[in-house]
């Protein structure tokens, strides 16, 4: 990709994954920022298989009156086996990278029983990326090229979703921090 349409490369609290989160993190030498335990499970997918799930639906589409659902993910992480997926690839380079758990500021479990199913897309000829340290070590190479970008203010947590009212969170950073009065999704300003 050329490096001009490489515009968008979010890691901050709120927009960013914490894929792009951690990457960025130890790009700048700063410690990956785990919230609570890290136990929280998620599917992943590849940016490249995402294009394809969608051309597979296309290309085979329900039978009538059939109602189908993609579950559009290939993989299943927990948080903190991401932030030691992203350790281990900057270890092989001889760089060590710190991991600061903090308090969790988001209306989650800590951990929690994730058995989602991705086999439809997998039938229909999926053949996943899987998340390699390669990936990982590019995408850090990428914001190494780019660090002087980089707002290490963003990384700490600015919401604390859990109160409804006058919360703190802990957070390592001078921002301040806004309390949610609930959990709700509003347009991006």
């Amino acid at each position: 990709m050329h490096s001009e349409l490489r515009t968008r490369f979010d890691y901050d609290d709120i927009w960013g994954t914490v894929l792009n989160r951690f990457c960025a993190q130890a790009a700048v030498g700063h410690p990956l920022t785990v919230y609570g335990k890290g136990g929280q499970t998620r599917g992943l997918l590849d940016i490249r298989d995402t294009v394809r799930c969608v051309e597979l639906a296309a290309l085979n589409p329900p039978d009538r009156g059939e109602f189908r659902v993609f579950n559009q993910f290939t993989e299943q992480f927990s948080v903190e086996q991401l932030a030691d997926r992203v350790r281990a690839a900057r270890r092989a380079h001889g760089l060590e990278t710190s991991i600061d758990h903090l308090p969790n500021p988001r209306t989650e479990m800590e951990t929690h029983y994730y058995n989602a199913k991705h086999q439809r897309l997998l039938d229909l000829g999926l053949v996943p990326h899987s998340l390699q340290d390669s990936l990982i070590d590019r995408v850090i190479g990428l914001v190494e090229r780019y660090k002087k970008r980089i707002k290490p203010e963003l990384f700490a947590p600015r919401v604390d979703w859990r109160f409804g009212g006058g919360g703190k969170i802990a957070a390592p950073s001078k921002r301040s921090l806004h309390v949610a009065t609930a959990p709700s999704i509003s347009a991006r300003g």
